[in-house]
């Protein structure tokens, strides 16, 4: 590690005492890599939904202010009181935040494993990856093919093993087609692509014409437009088609979860002879697994008595599958990281041009096709 520098810049998000949120890029210490590790150069690491917890947490973003300079930027944002007991454990902490990256190895411990990456293009996770270094297990990299960029590899994990761990899990469960919402986003092109690739059926939801004719233009069979006045039956019609009865909900607030349920058992009755008055017999199961909708999940029950709804995760969900599953995931990743599981950047910013206002408007918005990229190898 002597010719990389022991200094570091980060972007860090602290609870204050005071009810404040504040988002600053810390100078730390670069990481010195044990046994079993590399040290990583961070080039590229994408601000996905989840990330946007970490940054900005219950802060009301609308009434933040900025200050500092172009080099050092500040960002101090208030938390309504009655938020604060959630995120007791927050407070006082400067977190490093950013949960998957992509970047080369410059530096890596004993271990034969960690001294064969160095040279690599790797992507990663595990948090930390708005900052110029990272250490990272050097089992838990997803390698790149050689020609392979970091922006390409930035990301690896988040949305394509969790598209596989989808996948997974309906095999798992035994359902045969799903249904996926916020369906146009990334992770929901991926999805239909894996769909077409192994032969089920997917049910989109989506909110616009526009998204729509994304899905359309990658192949997508089943998109139901939960603008339109025809939602539920047009979804109802797709269930009865695929027999899906299983789905996984971006959005977690509002109604869509509990709609998901209603057309899943509308479908499923009209399968069935004669009527029992506890719903049909078949199991309709929805996992939520992200906040899009900061809204109260509302259950209006209209879905028998055979459903269940849960919390999705990809990280219990690696525990559970173990190591050797985990592996083939991130070695399917690896091998489609420019075809299925790619992805596409609105903007790529530097560390300090993430916290800039404009900025943060933008990509606060999560809107399709404006995903932000991070590169914190650009200068301030």
């Amino acid at each position: 590690m002597t010719n990389n520098p022991t200094e570091m810049r980060q972007i860090q998000s602290t609870v204050r005492e005071n009810e404040m949120l504040e988002l600053r890029i810390a100078t730390t210490d670069v990481p010195t890599p044990r046994d079993s590790d590399v040290l990583v150069r961070i080039e590229a690491a994408p601000i996905n939904p989840s990330d946007l917890g970490a940054l900005f947490g219950p802060a009301d973003m609308d009434k933040a202010s900025y200050s500092g300079s172009a080099a050092s930027p500040s960002i101090q944002a208030p938390i309504p009181l009655h938020l604060m007991a959630g995120i007791e454990g927050r407070i006082g902490q400067s977190l490093p935040v950013g949960n998957e990256g992509g970047g080369t190895v410059v530096a890596a411990g004993s271990s034969e494993l960690a001294q064969s990456l160095i040279g690599k293009v790797v992507g990663f996770s595990g948090g930390g990856s708005y900052s110029e270094y990272k250490a990272v297990r050097a089992e838990q990299c997803v390698v790149m093919p050689d020609g392979i960029r970091p922006a390409a590899a930035a990301s690896c994990f988040v949305n394509p093993m969790t598209v596989l761990g989808f996948v997974g899990t309906m095999r798992r469960e035994g359902h045969s087609a799903m249904v996926h919402t916020a369906a146009a986003s990334n992770l929901g092109q991926m999805l239909q692509k894996i769909a077409l690739e192994e032969d089920f059926n997917l049910v989109n939801i989506v909110r616009t014409t526009e998204q729509e004719k994304i899905l359309r233009n990658i192949g997508g069979r089943f998109i139901c437009n939960s603008s339109l006045e025809s939602f539920k039956s047009d979804l109802t019609d797709a269930l009865v088609e695929t027999g899906a009865t299983l789905g996984f909900d971006a959005t977690g607030g509002g109604k869509l979860t509990s709609d998901i349920l209603a057309c899943m058992e509308r479908a499923a009755v009209s399968q069935e002879a004669g009527f029992s008055r506890y719903g049909s017999t078949v199991h309709k199961q929805v996992y939520i697994y992200g906040g899009l909708d900061r809204s109260v999940t509302v259950l209006n029950r209209s879905f028998g008595m055979a459903w269940g709804i849960g919390g999705w995760l990809l990280t219990p969900y690696l525990q559970i599958v173990g190591a050797e599953e985990a592996q083939n995931m991130r070695d399917r990743v690896a091998s489609s990281i420019t075809t299925t599981f790619a992805s596409s950047y609105a903007k790529e910013v530097s560390l300090t041009e993430a916290l800039s206002q404009g900025a943060v408007d933008e990509y606060r918005k999560q809107a399709t096709g404006q995903k932000f990229l991070i590169n914190p190898s650009l200068p301030s």
